[in-house]
């Protein structure tokens, strides 16, 4: 996966002019919150009829889904050489797009990936170990509190595309940090009231959030690339910020929580990384919508 994903997700802004980028990647989550969605609920039936058929579907989905991109999406005819460089680029360093652009817009992408990396560190937070929070904080079962962070999933998809029309209208940079605003707030929120009704609510308005914030983010790093030859490179680096926190993440909090024996840290770790990361926003200069002549 980790060979195919950047390369795959490269092609959005290669056949996407940059000031629709923001609503292609809501097109794409979109689509693959309803592939999860589907095949979550798919694959439990096909389990229960064997328990190696939901890996022969998915290995059937995988090749036909290969098959379509092959022969029905063309990369512009432009982009071949450039693209063939850049995908060589960024399998040996994906680091090496960095050294070709300005001091200035060097920084911004640091601070860039610095945001995403402490936004995905918050967020791993709660996902990873909300279960735990329902279950020692709410005092309910594992399941409903499964159910009850779907809640949040769903807002998230379900606004997946108006996140990206939203930050066309009013600029990339204030969407995320509005999400990231809000997304603190109710979170704030649950923490100091922590009962279902008000967890659910906030979940729901916090899957709204998260939208505006993760939809935004890779058309802002793509966007700071100043030519489109470096598109591959860039994507990857959006990759690496978000995956060190994936690692990251559930390590930190699993530590913090372990630490002071609070499971109501849950709530309280992605509110500091969520302010911490929309502080370093505001030295991002680059990565909005280009408009080209």
């Amino acid at each position: 996966m980790a060979g195919f994903r950047t390369p795959v997700i490269s092609l959005m802004p290669d056949l996407t002019p940059s000031p629709l980028r923001s609503q292609a990647n809501g097109i794409i989550n979109l689509m693959g919150g309803l592939g999860g969605i589907l095949i979550t609920l798919v694959g439990a039936f096909l389990y229960n009829v064997s328990i190696t058929l939901p890996f022969i579907v998915s290995g059937v989905l995988m090749v036909l889904a290969v098959l379509m991109l092959i022969f029905f999406v063309k990369e512009p005819r432009q982009l071949g050489e450039a693209g063939e460089a850049r995908e060589e680029e960024g399998a040996f360093d994906a680091l090496k797009g960095v050294r070709r652009i300005s001091p200035a817009a060097r920084k911004s992408l640091l601070l860039l990936m610095l945001s995403i990396f402490f936004w995905f560190v918050g967020y791993n937070a709660i996902e990873t170990f909300f279960t735990s929070y329902g279950v020692n904080v709410l005092h309910i079962a594992e399941n409903q509190a499964s159910l009850l962070f779907s809640i949040s999933f769903i807002a998230f998809v379900l606004f997946s595309i108006p996140s990206g029309y939203i930050a066309a209208r009013i600029g990339r940079k204030r969407t995320i940090t509005i999400g990231l605003g809000v997304f603190a707030g109710l979170l704030l929120m649950g923490f100091f009231v922590p009962n279902m009704i008000v967890i659910g609510i906030a979940l729901a308005l916090g899957g709204v959030a998260w939208s505006l914030v993760n939809i935004n983010s890779l058309p802002m790093v793509i966007d700071t690339s100043d030519s489109d030859a470096n598109i591959g490179t860039f994507t990857g680096l959006y990759y690496l910020a978000s995956q060190l926190a994936a690692i990251v993440g559930p390590i930190l909090n699993g530590y913090l929580i372990e630490h002071f024996r609070n499971y109501n840290l849950v709530l309280l770790m992605p509110v500091i990384f969520f302010i911490l990361a929309a502080f370093s926003m505001q030295g991002v200069t680059r990565g909005e919508a280009k408009v080209h002549a």
